[in-house]
């Protein structure tokens, strides 16, 4: 039998099986072995030259993942906040390739990516669905674009992300396993567990591990216990917009917010555009933008002054060290101290050293040795 016939099985076999406390030790096992089996069956497809991907060079300050369906308007809508020039039209597929776009927004150039519309069964291979969404996987944020006639797409979205170990809007499990020599499985918890400890073991022994100590530092379901053990789980945060709202009447928009609502999404933090008639687009960009939780820092240049037009941008929580880094060349070897002016600032001019956290529109001045 091979991985995929095996994948199956489990696949089946765990649809199949009712969840009550009786079951949960044995769900959790079949849970365990096809993630395994399926990160196995991920490098097999690599290593045989049939996991490639859509090749998109990363540019600029970050990378933002267009996601939807076909025909939803992400090309209208790429054309709309980039320079791209990606094909429209209102048939299924127009976008073949993964077409990108650069945003120019608040000092910041924004990376857009115009997946291809994902169909039903992407993670499995379905439409070039596993080259897209390995696209995908190397986003720092996802939108979701959904039209405004089929906000159940978003469901369907969700799952192929999670199938192909996406996790969006999570923060990784507070899970660390260190292997020993021998003395078998400990665990050790700062939360109460609702799995029981033969469990935890069991599902570690399916991923190889005999002897280790398992710290667990939140409470787990079985699910976020198998995230925290495995290496291939990427986590990305999103935001939904809704296109095409310049179609519906009015009144037609209550019942899209009670839609939103079941999904858990807050009709007052989704944003609803129209891509071809450009409404609603600059507060996606400002949501793009406090999504991504990017930050300006403005140069002060020795002989130019302070470059307004084009700052440093760098993520929240950045260090002067971190940012001279980013600025690379032989910055880092000649730093003597820098003199900060701005919200991080006790004063105009204060003197730092590299550790000192940059906040936005901070001025930053390295003085470096000759």
């Amino acid at each position: 039998m091979g991985l995929e016939e095996e994948i199956r099985e489990i696949e089946d076999e765990i649809a199949n099986t009712p969840y009550n406390k009786s079951t949960e030790a044995h769900i959790g096992r079949l849970k365990s072995k096809l993630a395994e089996k399926k990160e196995k069956f991920e490098k097999q497809q690599s290593g045989s030259g049939g996991g490639g991907g859509y090749s998109v060079e990363k540019h600029g300050d970050a990378t933002v993942a267009l996601v939807g369906f076909p025909s939803v308007g992400k090309s209208s809508l790429l054309n709309s906040l980039t320079n791209a020039e990606s094909e429209t039209g209102s048939y299924e597929f127009t976008t073949l390739d993964v077409n990108p776009g650069m945003l120019n927004h608040r000092g910041a150039n924004i990376q857009l990516l115009d997946v291809p519309g994902l169909i039903e069964g992407a993670a499995t291979g379905k439409g070039d669905g596993k080259q897209v969404l390995a696209v995908v996987r190397n986003a720092d944020l996802i939108v979701f674009v959904l039209s405004v006639f089929e906000i159940d797409q978003y469901d369907r979205l969700q799952e192929e992300l999670y199938n192909i170990n996406i996790r969006v809007d999570e923060e990784p499990p507070r899970v660390t396993v260190r292997p020993k020599i021998k003395d078998g499985i400990k665990i050790t918890s700062s939360a109460d567990q609702e799995l029981d400890e033969e469990t935890i073991k069991d599902v570690l022994r399916d991923q190889g591990y005999v002897n280790a100590v398992l710290n667990l530092q939140e409470t787990l379901t079985i699910d976020r216990l198998i995230d925290g053990l495995m290496e291939n789980r990427e986590y990305i945060p999103s935001i939904t917009c809704v296109n095409k709202v310049d179609l519906i009447e009015p009144n037609y928009k209550e019942t899209v917010d009670e839609q939103l609502s079941e999904r858990d999404l807050d009709p007052e933090e989704v944003t609803f555009i129209s891509a071809e008639a450009e409404k609603g687009l600059d507060v996606l960009k400002d949501r793009i933008w406090e999504k991504l939780d990017l930050i300006r820092v403005y140069m002060d240049k020795p002989g130019r002054g302070v470059d307004w037009e084009e700052p440093l941008v760098v993520e929240r929580g950045t260090t002067i060290g971190e940012a001279i880094e980013k600025l690379g060349g032989e910055m880092e070897e000649r730093f003597r101290f820098a003199r900060i002016s701005g919200p991080s600032a006790t004063h105009d001019e204060q003197q730092v050293g590299t550790d000192h956290v940059l906040e936005d529109e901070d001025v930053l001045k390295l003085i470096l040795r000759r």
